[in-house]
């Protein structure tokens, strides 16, 4: 599970990168939506486990992409991958947590 989190975080931010790459380093609005589009990989992955404000701060990272305040948007949605990426970190190290009668 370890090596999976690892190849999704690698795997995001070289998309990131990339997004950033191509718009020569700026923040653009393809920037913002491949950064919403992995936040919104890694929740989908940590469904069921997710962390209470994870959607809330993607969907706030859409509205601040459609008003034009990408860095703002790309920030949000780094910030919600990350929570993603610590939920299914931490369902899996609690998956046998609990009493033992």
């Amino acid at each position: 599970m370890k090596k999976l989190i690892l190849a999704l975080t690698i795997s995001a931010f070289a998309a990131l990168g990339t997004a950033c790459a191509s718009s020569g380093g700026t923040t653009d609005a393809s920037s913002a939506t491949a950064a919403i589009a992995a936040a919104k990989s890694a929740l989908k992955k940590a469904s069921g486990n997710s962390w209470r404000d994870t959607g809330k701060i993607i969907k706030k990272a859409e509205k601040l992409a459609a008003e034009g305040k990408t860095e703002q948007a790309i920030k949000l949605a780094q910030k919600a991958q990350k929570q993603a990426e610590l939920a299914i970190k931490q369902a899996e190290e609690q998956k046998n947590a609990g009493p033992r009668f």
